[in-house]
């Protein structure tokens, strides 16, 4: 499936912030939040509350219309990386409570663990490169998740919030910007969906990132570097290679 918008993400490096700019792609949109209340079971219910109240987070149940895997922040980020430069893209991607949660194709959460342990990455397949892959949460029938908000508000900067300088100091050292330095908030979507058909991603697609990502991971770790790396520029997102 083709998405319905073309906006393209630039990357905002920002010291400190473990997620920049770079996977921002906007807000659900109105067939983007129709999708994701068909999952549940009174979905008009779902949109009656978001229509109200669109910065609430609601648990929405897998396994109809989606599966979730939820990966650890740094080793979800790296899949993502893969996804996106080296594979087909991702479907909705969000981040809660320091994890990454890919929404993928229902089936997913119980096809994927197996898939890892018959390619020995998975957990309990003893010492080696099955460490370099981290423990995914995969949620599927009978497991629910929580979604975020369909507008997430963001909170104003630590910085902004500082007292105003004392009598004499300079005037532009009243306070820091807030735009990308602002506190993100828990749970907010990195690639919100924006169709009421989005593709999704299957168990192979998602096995092949994970050890992508774990290869990545193992490489940089062995990796010994003197001289500082070089500046990679901003990287782009196209959202149109979303299927």
């Amino acid at each position: 499936m083709s998405s319905t918008r073309n906006p393209a993400s630039t990357v905002s490096q920002v010291p400190g912030e473990p997620f920049p700019h770079r996977y921002d792609v906007s807000d659900v949109t109105r067939e983007g939040a129709a999708w994701l209340a068909s999952a549940g079971t009174y979905p008009r219910s779902t949109l009656s509350l978001w229509a109200d109240h669109p910065s609430a987070p609601v648990v929405l149940p897998c396994g109809s219309a989606f599966d979730v895997v939820s990966a650890p922040a740094i080793f979800g980020r790296r899949m993502l990386d893969r996804l996106w430069n080296e594979g087909p893209g991702s479907g909705p991607v969000a981040t809660h409570r320091g994890r990454m949660l890919l929404f993928a194709a229902p089936g997913t959460a119980g096809r994927l663990p197996s898939l890892l342990v018959w390619e020995e990455w998975g957990a309990g397949t003893g010492e080696g490169r099955s460490r370099t892959v981290p423990p995914l949460l995969c949620h599927g029938t009978g497991d629910a998740v929580t979604v975020p908000a369909l507008h997430a508000d963001r909170l104003p900067s630590p910085a902004a919030a500082r007292p105003g300088p004392a009598a004499g100091a300079p005037a532009d050292s009243a306070s820091a910007p807030v735009g990308p330095s602002a506190v993100r908030p828990e749970s907010r979507w990195l690639v919100a969906p924006d169709t009421r058909h989005p593709w999704l991603p299957g168990p192979e697609i998602l096995l092949w990132a994970a050890v992508r990502a774990a290869r990545s991971t193992a490489s940089a770790a062995a990796r010994i570097s003197i001289s500082r790396p070089a500046d990679q520029g901003a990287k782009v997102y196209d959202v149109s290679r979303r299927r």
